[in-house]
């Protein structure tokens, strides 16, 4: 699937759209650019779930955590990394094991040590804005993401 966001106001609606979607425990792999738009989504996504701060990407915390809508969301930011091994200091696998959303931007600084992720959202400055492109992974998301986002592609060609 992909799509044309055209501003910033878009990507946050994007992320907005997959607080609806996603299930209690999913894993999100966020791949693009410094720049590209990946905080904002995350943004948009947080929101939606009714968080009313300020959303930060974790560059140096490694991982913000939210309890929000009687969800837990992890959002990680693994840009600043050193080895992959790092993430083992931080408990990856307590916070991947937990029944919550874990979202990933930069997840390839994690290689080897990240399980498969259920989508990999990849973000890239096109224009004014940006071009999406979601690859959905696990089967269980599969119908739930192609029927929803032909709703949205109607909705908007009408």
């Amino acid at each position: 699937m992909q799509r044309y966001l055209e501003s910033t106001e878009a990507t946050e609606q994007f992320g907005a759209e997959l607080w609806c979607l996603l299930p209690a425990k999913c894993l999100v792999f966020l791949h693009g650019d410094l720049g590209a738009g990946k905080t904002t989504l995350v943004r948009g996504f947080l929101q939606a779930a009714g968080h009313l701060g300020v959303v930060k990407s974790p560059t140096y915390t490694l991982v913000e955590e939210y309890q929000i809508g009687g969800r837990k969301v992890y959002h990680f930011d693994l840009y600043r990394l050193a080895d992959p091994e790092e993430l083992e200091w931080i408990g990856i696998r307590d916070y991947l094991d937990d029944e919550a959303v874990c979202i990933i931007e930069w997840p390839e600084m994690g290689e080897g040590m990240l399980p498969a992720a259920d989508l990999a959202i990849h973000l890239r400055v096109q224009d004014a804005g940006r071009l999406i492109s979601v690859d959905v992974f696990a089967e269980r998301l599969k119908d739930l993401f192609a029927n929803a986002f032909d709703e949205v592609v109607a909705a908007r060609n009408k």
